[in-house]
């Protein structure tokens, strides 16, 4: 690793400076009601809000893992970021429901369209496992990095941007949070893209890397029988991670309910599927070139998770090394940010305005800030845990990610689109789903102590693309059966909520918030998804 020259530091400087500038340009607007604070207002527009759906997408974790899958022959993995597919359905499908049900939540969607139990059920999992994933693994991998890149002490690097991104979260909200992701997301895109440019012109362009790799290397469809990335259990439990990360998560969701409109919203969720489209060549393909320049002799690296910032301090002029740093930062801040302000909402809507509902705006507003400054300090005390991962980030973040999406996914998918699917249904599944995710995570924790082949063993060692594709069905099949045992939901109940139960107003509304030009631009991601599929096909 090479360390940062005086050059690096002048980028990184006027980058924080011009980040701090636009975080407190909207602190000092008006944050004085709780739509203010959580949904800057409801009255963002379509640009802002793609480019906050990619920034929130983007962590430190997400460029670190994503270059080791690259650099680890992961490639399957990259499944994963071709969801842009995934991103229109929000748009398209589940969008429409959430703006017209005027929420702030998802757990209070699930409550207006089955019953408050529902609502606190999701409502302690989502925080909870926000803290034990999303925060303590940004917090982890970003500490990583910024240790790496700028030569300080691990703790120094990871607490000092856990602050920082607090500070702005907890005084500005929600507009502090999408408008500084907008910034983040520009020097993220032109920072990677300028090292994809560079490093591809070190090791002698694409074919090279192929030359040296073989072109099975490329290939993302491994065999049905492979026991890691069997390509059926691949291609079903990634779009079940996809539809409950992108469509039912308060993370991303949050931002297009801050939009102007639905089509505001939805134009949003198109532009942000477009982005989304850009990590396969901003942050895998750094990482395979990495690993091609170790095959060479011209680079080194330890494990996977070091390919991107060894590559970048290695191949990126100065100035230009400290540019793309700062984009580094850049991810590790917005996906913070993102996280802070999403427990925030959780806690204040769903939790605390519900227990005292006569609460004020202003005190409300006021708790969330506390709320933030809380899961600041709950991340910073998880960092030492999280110090004992290993392997690919990215593999880990999506295995754990496996086994939390299936109960969700079923339950809001069925709920939106099956009428008959009731209150029962959905709380049964959210409840023994939960169990049944936590006690895969503990029979794989200790398969070890198993005996081989007994019952326990073989559900903690199957594969976890395998087990997050039988687990969704299990869902689904208790959803429905625990909903045709009790008694349907009345019609007033169901008004509005599922497909089957939308008015002529509803639909009418609805083909007025899109244009032709909407279809086009999806259409034309959704080829450029199967496009990236059959090119990674080893051939």
């Amino acid at each position: 690793m090479k360390s940062l020259d005086t050059l690096d530091w002048v980028f990184i400087s006027i980058y924080f400076i011009i980040l701090f500038g636009v975080a407190i340009w909207v602190i000092f607007r008006k944050n004085n009601n709780t739509e203010d604070y959580f949904l800057a207002g409801r009255n963002v527009g379509w640009f802002v809000v793609g480019a906050s759906i990619f920034a929130s997408n983007i962590g430190s974790e997400h460029v670190v893992g994503l270059a080791g899958a690259g650099a680890g022959n992961k490639i399957p993995m990259l499944i994963y970021e071709i969801h842009a597919w995934v991103v229109l359905l929000l748009g398209w499908v589940f969008l429409p429901f959430y703006a017209r049900s005027g929420v702030f939540t998802m757990p209070e969607f699930l409550e207006k369209r089955f019953s408050a139990k529902s609502r606190w059920f999701l409502s302690v999992v989502s925080l909870v496992a926000y803290i034990l994933t999303k925060i303590s693994v940004t917090i982890y991998a970003g500490g990583v990095v910024v240790a790496s890149l700028l030569g300080i002490n691990f703790w120094v690097g990871a607490l000092s941007t856990v602050v920082l991104t607090g500070l702005y979260t907890v005084f500005g909200g929600m507009r502090a949070v999408v408008y500084t992701e907008t910034l983040q997301a520009i020097v993220l895109v032109f920072g990677a893209a300028a090292l994809t440019f560079i490093g591809l012109n070190e090791v002698g362009g694409w074919a090279e890397m192929q030359s040296t790799l073989g072109k099975e290397y490329f290939n993302m469809w491994r065999p049905a029988t492979d026991p890691d990335f069997p390509w059926p259990s691949l291609v079903i439990t990634s779009s079940i991670v996809g539809i409950w990360y992108w469509c039912t998560d308060q993370y991303i969701v949050q931002r297009t309910l801050t939009a102007k409109n639905l089509k505001e919203g939805r134009r949003g969720a198109i532009w942000g599927a477009f982005l989304k489209l850009l990590p396969v060549f901003l942050f895998l393909v750094p990482g395979i070139v990495a690993l091609t320049l170790k095959t060479q002799g011209k680079l080194h690296w330890d494990t996977p998770d070091q390919a991107f910032p060894v590559l970048m301090s290695n191949l990126l002029p100065s100035g230009l090394r400290g540019l793309v740093a700062a984009g580094l930062l850049a991810a590790l801040m917005s996906s913070l940010a993102s996280v802070f302000n999403s427990c925030s909402t959780l806690f204040t809507v769903d939790i605390y305005k519900k227990l005292r509902p006569d609460t004020s705006e202003k005190k409300l507003v006021n708790i969330g800030r506390v709320a933030t400054l809380v899961v600041v300090v709950l991340g910073i005390l998880w960092i030492p845990i999280m110090q004992n991962i290993s392997g690919v980030l990215y593999e880990y973040l999506q295995s754990v990610q496996a086994y939390i999406a299936p109960p969700i996914a079923a339950v809001f998918l069925l709920g939106i689109f099956y009428k008959r699917i009731n209150a029962h249904g959905a709380y049964a599944t959210l409840v023994v789903g939960f169990i049944v995710g936590g006690l895969r995570i503990v029979l794989e924790v200790l398969s070890d102590s198993f005996a081989p082949g007994s019952f326990l063993h073989t559900m903690g060692t199957m594969n976890f693309l395998t087990f997050g594709a039988w687990f969704f069905l299990f869902c689904v099949i208790l959803a429905v059966g625990v909903s045709f045992a009790t008694a349907p939901q009345t019609k007033e109940q169901l008004a509005g909520m599922t497909y089957g139960t939308l008015s002529d107003e509803d639909k009418a509304s609805n083909k007025t918030s899109y244009n032709w030009k909407d279809i086009v631009v999806s259409v034309i991601v959704v080829a450029i998804v199967i496009s990236i599929m059959i090119f990674f096909n080893g051939k």
